[in-house]
């Protein structure tokens, strides 16, 4: 009997694990391959990783890179390292990478050297700004990888711009929102009293921040805190507080200036119980790409406090919008006075991603006639 071609789905991060997790559901019980989990560990404390694995339905990793923390080097020199060895150990058919994190384009770079075919979910974003560091990844990942899954048409207009060949890419849609819906019994199951310690505001703004950008410097950082106070005083904040942007408060000594009536501060929550207080909160501020396209399909006004955004579809069609520190409070105070509108219908926004995503890798594995590297 022949053996099914082995897929190594990679993960590393809060929102990695919420894109693979459709694709393993929609993949380990068929005929023509054997998806195994690899966790380069990039995210390795319960609250960011494991507690995703047991929110998402997904079963232990079959592989665990330990990547080590530190700085974008490190990190993506150690991932490359292990997972050189993991595929020497057991060569896959096909290496699927997700996102844009460090080991996104440490696991695409180390699998194409050893001649393994790439395809890459939810290519084809851009920012174009390249003093963030996952746009590096984002463009570097692309242009390497043999397959482009992208999530919108404007993902699509990015890569023919750069010069990728129609035939690599296929747009699949959103598989985010395939883990949101998938998960929506278990969400409305979720005591939000419970996870914020008190009973939980009629309106409130949630708040997520975690990109170097805003968490790394002190002048920055204080300005952010400042504008978190300025917005407790006009409606309830909560506040769960990313590990790094936590180290950074405490090594600033700003983090009794947050100590304020208004602000609920909270360690990091599991993807079940932050999409619970999502659902019921009145506009969210973040920093976060993730975050952009779950509050847009739940229809949840959404600040993002970034220059750009890799994710234009959430502005041109969903509920965010770009803002600077300087016009945080009144864009906030905008979103107030206005009435809720109902969410919006964004194309391929449909629970059915992951189907199309397996549709398409079983067409290409035929192509690779199980062991070749894609042309």
């Amino acid at each position: 009997m022949t053996v099914p071609p082995l897929v190594h789905l990679i993960a590393g991060a809060r929102p990695n694990f919420m894109k693979i997790a459709p694709l393993w559901h929609a993949l380990r019980d068929v005929p023509w391959c054997r998806p195994e989990i690899v966790h380069s560990g990039q995210h390795s404390d319960v609250n960011m990783s494991d507690w995703f694995f047991r929110d998402l339905e997904l079963p232990a990793p079959h592989h665990h890179l330990n990547a080590q923390a530190g700085s974008h080097a490190t990190l993506t020199a150690t991932a490359m390292i292990a997972y050189d060895a993991l595929c020497r150990q057991e060569r896959p058919a096909l290496a699927v990478v997700v996102g844009d994190v460090d080991s996104t384009i440490a696991c695409a770079l180390t699998a194409k050297k050893l001649g393994i075919a790439v395809a890459h979910l939810e290519a084809g974003l851009r920012s174009f700004d390249r003093s963030m560091p996952e746009e590096i990844n984002r463009i570097l990942t692309d242009s390497i990888a043999d397959l482009l899954w992208t999530p919108s048409s404007d993902a699509d207009q990015n890569l023919a711009r750069e010069g990728v060949a129609p035939k690599r890419i296929a747009r699949v849609g959103n598989i985010m929102i395939d883990s949101l819906i998938m998960a929506q019994p278990r969400i409305r199951a979720v005591d939000e009293a419970r996870v914020i310690g008190r009973a939980l505001p009629e309106k409130f703004a949630i708040v997520t921040l975690h990109r170097p950008s805003n968490v790394d410097h002190r002048e920055r950082l204080g300005r952010i805190v400042q504008v978190l106070i300025d917005i407790a005083q006009r409606i309830p904040v909560i506040f769960p507080i990313h590990p790094r942007t936590r180290r950074s408060l405490v090594a600033f000594g700003l983090a009794k200036s947050l100590e304020h009536p208004g602000i609920v501060l909270l360690d990091p929550l599991s993807y079940l119980e932050f999409m619970a207080l999502v659902h019921k909160a009145r506009v969210i501020v973040t920093d976060s790409g993730g975050v952009q396209e779950e509050s847009s399909y739940l229809g949840v006004p959404c600040l993002t406090l970034r220059e750009s955004t890799e994710r234009p579809i959430t502005v041109t069609l969903g509920t965010n919008r770009l803002t600077r520190v300087e016009t945080v409070v009144e864009d906030l105070e905008s979103i107030l006075a206005k009435p809720l509108g109902g969410a919006p219908a964004i194309p391929l926004w449909d629970g059915c991603a992951a189907e199309r995503v397996a549709e398409s890798l079983k067409r290409q594995l035929v192509l690779l006639q199980i062991s070749s590297p894609l042309n």
